[in-house]
């Protein structure tokens, strides 16, 4: 098993950046693929963004697609999500996610943090 913790949430004005960063421990990150998810009140957990394993692969949702970045660093057994340009509507709580052979559905990943809070004002 692996054990996740998210860190660097916060608040922050339109326009912005914040670097979301989650640590892991136990089993080595390095195999897994592993992803961001956010959840905002009164609406569902959607996909962020993806990684595989060795980091050569990524996958973005739409709505953050040029603003968003995924990396990790499997020699630190930590994964990032560097996010720019950021607006009120990816106001949420951002949970990162491990998983064997996982996608862009949460059901896909087995391992969860318990998420970091981010908040964008205008």
């Amino acid at each position: 098993q692996v054990q996740l913790v998210e860190s660097g949430g916060g608040l922050v004005q339109a326009g912005g950046s914040l670097r979301l960063s989650c640590a892991a421990s136990g089993r080595t990150l390095s195999r897994y693929a592993v992803g961001w998810f956010r959840q905002a009140p009164g609406k569902e957990r959607e996909f962020v963004a993806a990684i595989d394993r060795s980091g050569g692969s990524t996958y973005y949702a739409d709505s953050v697609k040029g603003r968003f970045t995924i990396s990790r660093d499997n020699a630190k057994n930590t994964m990032y999500l560097q996010m720019n340009s950021l607006k009120p509507e990816d106001t949420a709580v951002y949970y990162c996610a491990a998983g064997e052979t996982p996608w862009t559905n949460a059901y896909e990943y087995k391992y969860w943090g318990q998420g970091t809070q981010v908040t964008v004002f205008s």
